[in-house]
Formats: C-alpha cells, sequence, structure tokens
C-alpha cells in the first residue's frame, strides 16, 4: 500500500485464490495458483469482518501518529485509551502494544501541527478607550467657560493673575492622583472594588486639599482659589470613577460644562451660568464618586469583582512603590504645563497660549491606552513565535515601532485639527507640531514601561526632562519650542531604548 490512509481494494471482485494476507495485500507480493490448490497462511491471524482493521485505526488515529516524535508516544496513547494486549492479538494481529504503535508510526507520515491560537489576554475593545479620551480632554473646557474670573493684573512670570495658582494645584493633583490611581489599581487586584474604594476613599479627600493648599500659596484674584479648589476635587472624583470603571458617569457630568463651551462658539453666556455650568459638572462628578465608593464599600463588587479573596485581608502594596508613578505624573504635568505656557514665560504676556495642542494630546490619551493594550498583545504572539532571543527582540522592536508610528500619526492629526478649527489659535508650525508629537511620545513610551512595571526610568527621565525644560525657560535662553523638542526628543529615545530591550526579555511577559 502506498499510503497509509488508503483503504484495501474491495476483493470481492478479485479472483479466487488472490491474497488474504494483508501484509500481502499491503506490499503487492503475490500468492500461488489457485490451480494448486494450496494458499499460502497469514502470518497472523485477521477477522472476518475487515481486511486489515489496522487501516481503519490509522485513519481514525491519524492525528496523533502523525504529531509522535516516536512509536512511544502512539503505545502510550493506546494503552491509555483502555486497548488490552488480548485485544491487540484478536482484532490487529500483532503481538504486542509496541508492535502495533510502531506499525502506526510507519505507515502515517509525520506532519506536526501547530498549537492551537490561544486568545489574547491583553485584548480590548477601543470603544471603552475612546469615551476615556473624551473625558480626559472635556475638563479643559472648565477653563473656557471660568476665563472671566480668572483675569487681573499681570502675575509671576507674565502670566494672568489666576493661571500661577491653577497651575500649582494641577501640578501636585496630576503627581498625587497619578500615584493614587496606581495604589488604587494595586488593592482592585488584591481584593477587589471595596478595596480600592477605600483606597480612594481615603486618597482622594486629601489630595484634593493638598491641591487645593497649593493653589493658596500663590497670589491670585478671588476667582481663582475657587476654580482650583473645583478642579481640585474634580481630580479626585475622576481618579476614583475612572479607576472603578464608571467613565460613562463621568462623561455624563462633564456634559453641562461641555455644553455651555459649545454654546460660547455662538453667544456669550452671562457670569452667573459661567460660573453654574462648571459647578454642575464638578458636583455631579462628585456625587457620582462617592455614591460609587458607598456602594463598593457596601459589598457591591461590580463588574470586576475581587481577584483574590484573601488579599483584602493582606496588608497590601507597600506606599513607596507609587512613588514613582506619582513623579512621573509631576514630570508630566510639568512638560505639559511648559508646552503651554513656554511662549508666555519667555516673551511676556503678549505671547499666546499653545492649548489646542495640549486639548489634542489629551484627546489622544484615550488611543494611547488601547495601543498599550495591543502592543502587550502583540508581543507577546511575537513571543510565541520567537525560537531565538534574538529573533524575539526583533520581533519586539517591529511591535513597538508599529505602535508608536499608529499613536504619534494620529495625534499629529488631532494637533493639526484642533490649531484649524480653535478660535484664534496659534499658529501652528512645523516645530511646535514635532514638540508636542515628541511630547507624546514621552507620554506614551513612559506609561509602556509603567505598564510593564519598570516605573523609576520614566520617572527618572521625565523629571530630567522637566529639569532641562525649565532652567533655560528661567533663564530667558533659547526658544521654548527647541527646548521642549530637543529635551521630549532625547527623553523619547532613552525609554524608547528601554521598552525595547524590556519587550525583548522573555521574563518581561509572564
Amino acid at each position: 500500500m502506498s499510503g497509509p490512509l488508503r483503504l484495501v481494494p474491495d476483493t470481492a471482485h478479485e479472483p479466487a485464490g488472490a491474497p488474504t494476507d494483508p501484509s500481502a495485500a499491503a506490499t503487492g507480493a503475490g500468492s500461488e495458483p489457485a490451480a494448486t490448490g494450496r494458499r499460502r497462511r497469514p502470518a497472523r491471524p485477521t477477522p472476518s469482518w475487515a481486511d486489515d482493521p489496522l487501516d481503519d485505526l490509522a485513519e481514525r488515529l491519524s492525528d496523533v501518529c502523525a504529531a509522535a516524535v516516536h512509536p512511544d508516544e502512539i503505545a502510550a496513547f493506546l494503552e491509555a485509551d483502555g486497548l488490552t494486549g488480548e485485544q491487540i492479538t484478536a482484532r490487529y494481529g500483532r503481538r504486542n502494544v509496541f508492535e502495533l504503535a510502531a506499525e502506526l508510526y510507519e505507515r502515517v507520515p509525520r506532519g506536526y501541527p501547530e498549537p492551537p491560537a490561544k486568545p489574547d489576554p491583553w485584548h480590548a475593545t477601543p470603544g471603552r478607550f475612546l469615551l476615556r479620551g473624551v473625558v480626559f480632554t472635556l475638563p479643559g473646557l472648565g477653563y473656557v467657560l471660568s476665563t472671566p474670573f480668572l483675569e487681573g493684573p499681570t502675575g509671576l512670570f507674565g502670566l494672568s493673575a489666576g493661571t500661577g495658582p491653577l497651575a500649582a494645584s494641577a501640578l501636585v493633583g496630576w503627581a498625587w492622583n497619578q500615584a493614587l490611581a496606581h495604589r488604587a489599581y494595586r488593592w482592585l487586584a488584591l481584593g477587589g472594588n471595596e478595596a480600592a474604594a477605600a483606597c480612594l476613599r481615603i486618597g482622594g479627600p486629601l489630595g484634593a486639599l493638598l491641591a487645593f493648599t497649593a493653589a493658596l500659596l500663590l497670589p491670585g484674584p478671588t476667582g481663582a482659589p475657587v476654580f482650583a479648589a473645583g478642579q481640585s476635587v474634580y481630580l479626585a472624583a475622576a481618579t476614583a470613577l475612572l479607576v472603578l470603571g464608571r467613565e460613562r458617569a463621568l462623561l455624563y457630568s462633564l456634559l453641562p460644562m461641555a455644553v455651555g463651551a459649545l454654546v460660547l462658539l455662538w453667544i456669550d453666556l452671562p457670569a452667573a451660568a459661567r460660573a453654574a455650568l462648571p459647578a454642575v459638572s464638578v458636583l455631579a462628578a462628585l456625587g457620582c464618586a462617592a455614591h460609587t465608593i458607598h456602594r463598593a464599600l457596601a459589598g457591591d463588587k461590580g463588574p470586576q469583582g475581587p481577584a483574590d479573596d484573601d488579599g483584602a485581608h493582606s496588608s497590601g502594596p507597600p506606599l513607596f512603590a507609587s512613588v514613582p508613578y506619582g513623579l512621573f505624573g509631576l514630570g508630566c504635568a510639568v512638560l505639559t504645563s511648559v508646552a503651554v505656557l513656554g511662549d508666555v514665560l519667555r516673551y511676556g504676556e503678549g505671547a499666546s497660549l499653545t492649548g489646542p495642542s495640549v486639548i489634542a494630546l489629551t484627546l489622544s490619551m484615550g488611543l494611547a491606552e488601547w495601543l498599550l493594550y495591543r502592543c502587550r498583545g502583540l508581543a507577546l504572539a511575537a513571543l510565541s513565535d520567537s525560537t531565538t532571543a534574538g529573533g524575539m527582540l526583533l520581533r519586539a522592536a517591529w511591535v513597538l515601532a508599529r505602535c508608536m508610528a499608529c499613536y504619534l500619526g494620529v495625534l499629529a492629526v488631532l494637533v493639526y485639527a484642533t490649531a484649524a478649527i480653535w478660535p484664534d489659535g496659534p499658529h501652528l508650525n512645523p516645530p511646535r507640531l514635532l514638540a508636542v508629537v515628541a511630547l507624546g511620545a514621552v507620554m506614551w513610551t513612559g506609561l509602556l514601561l509603567q505598564a510593564f512595571g519598570t516605573a523609576w526610568i520614566p520617572a527618572l527621565a521625565t523629571l530630567a526632562a522637566a529639569g532641562v525644560e525649565t532652567v533655560p525657560l528661567a533663564l530667558h535662553a533659547w526658544t521654548p519650542t527647541s527646548v521642549q523638542l530637543a529635551a521630549c526628543c532625547c527623553t523619547a529615545g532613552v525609554l524608547l531604548v528601554a521598552a525595547t530591550a524590556l519587550l525583548g526579555r522573555i521574563t518581561a511577559h509572564r
């Protein structure tokens, strides 16, 4: 027989005296003529209901036999399947299981199948991250509504009177809430929503108090501390809602402020409406956060539930583990502030703010988070396809390059779009565009390293970049755009090398 799965020809149409030995039929050996009246006895007994039942067995076990690298694997499978020695002799005419396995191994050609595709543990729905990008961006509209309350005589460094207190409050709030979010997510993994809510119940109000205190340290108009208080409370409430998976509730809370800012494109609003709409959004976010935390503490585990029931009773993650995440948030806050206020700090009151570019950056953060998941999933698939450490490193670098190119391309389009539609927006020249894109590269690679548990490298790198950008501004040396472009490009390069090396390590994907 030429093929192991080919059935033995039907002997009903063969002449009398045709060979009945299955081995003879398989090899094409002849028999003595029928006229002699002698018929060769088969070497092994075969059942009367099949010419060679081994062919049927080979066909039925073709996948097992093709994937075997030694006949003993087939023998082990046959024994595990309950085939006894008596059955082997009576049914297949072989002496034992090893002889049967050896013949099956010879009949079926080798064909090692690819392992079945495993589900991607980092699969994520883009819609959720698009929603997060929107809720990251909408709070900026509150500054548009509250501009009249923040105006006044020129303050520190040529800034408007209310800018200093708000910037100080934002820096403290951003750093604190980055660290708080990390710690709350760690508690979420250990004890579920209840443990995370307990962390947020304490950390949120404390962070809001610290951010508000920072605003009081700098002089400003009467409206500045009030707006800083609302900003601090909102950051704490938004952190709680985002950690506990209530993005949609946060979006609904921001709708009054968003609608008011949209109305300003056509008509001016009275001062009472300008003050009331941001206040309504802040109070709505605070109410949603308080309700969500209360439900979680009351035992409503929510859609995520506890990861480990015993983890809720442990001592919890160490406080020091969240420090680099807070420092990274501080560094990013300084870099973003320089991107917005750099021209004013350098050239004085007549310079324009670059708010549209930062709005594009915050809007892109939803895509950035989704690409972090995609990058981890693609890197894990690259690990499965690699057979050498060098091949793994090359595949990881290719995955990282694709994800970063996708993010930076979309960010560039958003920067152009926001600059084009923003009323009286600043002129967007190529260096300014590249500076914003470089800042996005720093933030994305830093978040990627944090996602793999490497937090100190992005924290120290962003703090160094923030220092490099602020010192020339204080000395009135060079232009803010060129300093930002150089600092962010160098920092992004360092973080990109670190991320490539990290993704190329097998142990990083556990």
